[in-house]
């Protein structure tokens, strides 16, 4: 079988799916293109034109199926190449930007890429979402969008995107030693006997929708308690970053072990596996692949009771949501941290869960995924 698979807005937790699949799957012959994960408005309304101008001779080859990234302007390039017309097709839903949180200096949301997805949905033949919560909120969304439009369509979109969707989350890759260890045993941040001192780790891009903010009130919170902790700041770094980092690089200066993005994914998971802590802060998560990562290493899971969390990690992991009071909100996160020696991880529910996301637990659901085209009707 002949796969083309498109990733136009190839981030890290997209490219480490785009990977997965083509390494899981060698017996099929695998064809991928994979724009940059930056200049997200650009990406997101120019990708069928890059490709249809650049890799038409690409895009002009037999395939027996079609994957796209929901980022993907999937309708577009059907109409810029029509040999895409025809060919079964899949979208895969990394996340939606219907509930994307509008920040302080952009407030108005952007129509654009929720227009993109929807199109591409339209023209999609199966839509595959890596949460129930991202496809309940794309699904809302999609409802609540077409309400404001000044003309009824004769076909209730909504209803036709739920029919042909379903959930399968971004598989986890089984980890060895030798992913985080080196080859003398050594480690970023070595194993210790005496854990009177939490080791936080907090893994998210530095942007505004990961919840800097927070972040910055949660550690606060924890110095003003005096809490005896170190911090490990890893996440992609852009050319503009929200300024709390400025002040957690210099309030914290004594309790920072790293700060940064880690120069390998040695380095990286190295430093999840010393953890004790996963925190999230996150304002816009739809499986949340950093948190875990770091469960399957042995952290603890620290998240907002809000977005995909509850529906996928017990609630005595989870914080309670303030969202416009981030006073009370990191004063819940900080007494659910304190509470963390109470809490040991072994044999727990958080840890189970993410043993069923490994590729050898959900690898037939993908197998199946990629024959729907073949499979009977009513299979």
């Amino acid at each position: 079988m002949r796969i083309l698979l498109l990733s136009a807005y190839d981030a890290q937790s997209h490219k480490y799916w785009r990977e997965g699949m083509a390494a899981q799957f060698p017996e099929y012959d695998w064809t991928q293109l994979a724009l940059p994960g930056h200049h997200f408005s650009w990406r997101i309304r120019s990708n069928s034109l890059q490709w249809a101008l650049s890799e038409r001779a690409t895009l002009d080859q037999p395939y027996d199926l079609i994957i796209a990234t929901s980022m993907v302007d999937f309708a577009s390039l059907k109409g810029f190449v029509p040999n895409l017309a025809n060919i079964p097709s899949i979208l895969y839903f990394h996340e939606n930007q219907f509930i994307y949180p509008p920040s302080q200096l952009t407030k108005k949301p952007f129509l654009d890429p929720k227009l993109v997805t929807l199109y591409a949905a339209l023209a999609a033949d199966q839509l595959v979402f890596n949460s129930r919560y991202n496809q309940q909120t794309f699904i809302t969304g999609v409802r609540a969008l077409l309400k404001q439009v000044p003309e009824k369509l004769p076909v209730d979109l909504a209803q036709l995107f739920e029919e042909k969707s379903s959930v399968l989350p971004v598989p986890l890759k089984p980890l060895n030693i030798s992913d985080y260890m080196g080859v003398n045993g050594s480690a970023q941040w070595p194993k210790r006997a005496n854990k009177t001192c939490l080791r936080l780790v907090w893994a998210a891009r530095w942007e505004y929708d990961k919840g800097p903010h927070l972040l910055l009130a949660i550690l606060r919170q924890l110095k003003q308690r005096k809490v005896d902790f170190k911090l490990c700041i890893l996440g992609q770094v852009f050319r503009k970053q929200p300024l709390e980092f400025d002040s957690i690089k210099t309030e914290f200066s004594s309790e920072l072990v790293q700060f940064g993005f880690a120069k390998s994914r040695h380095q990286y998971l190295s430093w999840l596996a010393g953890g004790d802590i996963i925190l999230s802060t996150a304002l816009h998560e739809f499986q949340g692949l950093a948190v875990q990562e770091a469960v399957q290493l042995g952290c603890m899971p620290v998240l907002p009771n809000r977005l995909v969390y509850p529906q996928i990690f017990a609630s005595h992991y989870l914080y309670d949501s303030f969202p416009n009071n981030h006073e009370k909100e990191s004063s819940a996160a900080a007494d659910l941290i304190q509470e963390f020696p109470l809490r040991p991880l072994k044999n727990d529910s958080a840890l189970a869960f993410v043993q069923q996301l490994l590729w050898p637990n959900i690898k037939v659901k993908y197998q199946q995924l990629l024959h729907f085209h073949t499979l009977p009707k009513d299979s």
